[in-house]
């Protein structure tokens, strides 16, 4: 079993790399050259920016079996396709049973900002210690599910 991080602009790397290092799992961080990632923990894959580049290489790596950290639902389901499993940055687990449902909302809200004359999205809200505490509790319930 492998970790595989689609770390881009990934708030829970750290996280990820210290419960992977208590568990003695090898951890690969992906990202692309608009990106500098650097660590002396986990093994770092650079491709070139493009179009889902970053995705693309993570899939083909992943295995069934592996842990995949991402927020992009689209990587989540692959991995899932391959048998792998797939977490969000939030702690949520992406499952064969809430995947579909998930795909179809980025759908809808995609469809709806489209659509929309507005052209300012509000981001994300600011990510809070508790969101690292409940992503590391997740994370290692995961981890120990998989084991």
């Amino acid at each position: 079993m492998k970790i595989y991080v689609d770390a881009d602009a990934c708030p829970v790397t750290k996280i990820v790399e210290k419960v992977a290092e208590k568990f003695k799992i090898d951890v690969v961080l992906f990202c692309d050259t608009n990106h500098i990632l650097k660590s002396n923990k986990s093994e770092i894959v650079v491709v070139g920016a493009g179009s889902d580049a970053v995705d693309i290489a993570l899939i083909n790596r992943c295995e069934s079996g592996d842990i995949v950290v991402t927020q992009d639902y689209g990587v989540a389901a692959l991995a899932l396709g391959k048998k792998a499993y797939a977490i969000h940055q939030s702690g949520k687990v992406f499952t064969n049973d809430n995947i579909d449902f998930m795909l179809m909302d980025r759908h809808l809200a995609k469809k709806q900002r489209m659509s929309s004359s507005k052209n300012h999205i509000k981001g994300p809200k600011k990510r809070t210690k508790d969101d690292d505490i409940n992503f590391e509790m997740s994370f290692r319930n995961l981890i120990l599910k998989v084991l």
